[in-house]
């Protein structure tokens, strides 16, 4: 357990310094091109549709994506370590540093950060455009920093905190299994006409297996808020998570993005434009102050701050499991 321990650190670490570089091929990319290719096989065409057969189709894509994701995992873990220890905790560094995303989420929503700061507007909603599925060309600067705020404070649950706790507990099997749920559930999960039934399992296991981590990582996000300074506001953080966490379609989406609307005093979400098409929201949080780009920023320390937290607490069970098991 000592090599799982150490791979999961130094895995965070490598994931603080390096970030996700565009150059170096991601296992994520390989689940997604997995998901796509299936999907011409599996996806009927209008003449062939039908709701029972969509269902099926879309349950055989999500157990043959996790099929393959967790055998691969698995067969390289085992090489590695069959080899010898230090070459399993290198390739378990490796494969946990892939699965987490700190510094990506960061560098990404920065990039919308330094375009509304010093290039415009149109290079604002370029930028955005890229971290989120809505229309951006309808957003001013307002609604662009908006846009980028709500993607941190999401992904800190989807893109940081879940995988971690997954992570911690399976390793990076569990780690990657996390990732090709979340994968697929971002590829075909839309309640739309192309997708509402074939992706209605890879949608609902998603739910389903961020149900928990969502809850916690907004709790760490209220820790982190009483904990980060006075720029953040860790009671009204928790007021507003109470009130509004079920304000979203999705059970868990809204978790940490209540969270943040109460630490900084914003109100978030509401009605957004996707394809052309205006969708109702209910809101999120009170509007105490105006949005402001350098929420982007505050946000950001947010985030980090709730994944240091949830890192802590992680190697601090990890290490009292160990610790219990090798006493008896």
């Amino acid at each position: 357990m000592k090599y799982h321990i150490t791979a999961f650190f130094l895995g965070y670490l490598l994931d603080l310094l390096l970030g996700d570089p565009y150059w170096l091929f991601h296992p994520i990319r390989l689940i997604g091109h997995l998901i796509l290719s299936l999907e011409k096989k599996l996806h009927l065409t209008e003449k062939q549709k039908n709701k029972k057969t969509e269902l099926r189709h879309g349950i055989y894509l999500v157990v043959i994506v996790l099929i393959f994701t967790v055998g691969v995992t698995m067969a390289i873990l085992l090489v590695a370590y069959s080899i010898h220890p230090y070459a399993g905790v290198f390739v378990e560094s490796i494969m946990t540093y892939q699965i987490l995303a700190v510094k990506c989420l960061k560098v990404e929503s920065m990039k919308v950060y330094q375009a509304l700061k010093t290039e415009g507007i149109e290079k604002a909603r370029q930028t955005v455009s890229m971290i989120v599925g809505r229309d951006t060309q309808v957003l001013d600067e307002e609604g662009v920093a908006k846009a980028a705020i709500e993607t941190v404070a999401e992904n800190t649950s989807d893109g940081v905190i879940a995988p971690m706790l997954y992570t911690a507990v399976g390793g990076p099997v569990l780690g990657f299994f996390y990732k090709a749920v979340n994968t697929m559930d971002s590829m075909v999960g839309y309640k739309n006409e192309t997708y509402l039934y074939f992706g209605r399992a890879a949608a609902k296991l998603d739910d389903i297996v961020n149900y928990l981590p969502a809850r916690i990582s907004a709790y760490l996000m209220i820790t982190a808020a009483f904990l980060g300074g006075k720029q953040f506001d860790g009671k009204a953080a928790y007021q507003i998570y109470q009130r509004d966490h079920g304000n979203h379609a999705s059970p868990n989406s809204a978790q940490t993005e209540s969270v943040c609307a109460g630490a900084l005093g914003l109100q978030l979400a509401g009605d957004a434009s996707y394809f052309g098409k205006v969708v109702k929201k209910p809101y999120i949080g009170d509007a105490i102050r105006k949005v402001e780009y350098e929420d982007i920023r505050r946000i950001n320390k947010l985030m980090y701050l709730s994944a240091w937290l949830c890192e802590i607490i992680c190697l601090g069970i990890m290490i009292a499991v160990m610790v219990f098991l090798e006493g008896k």
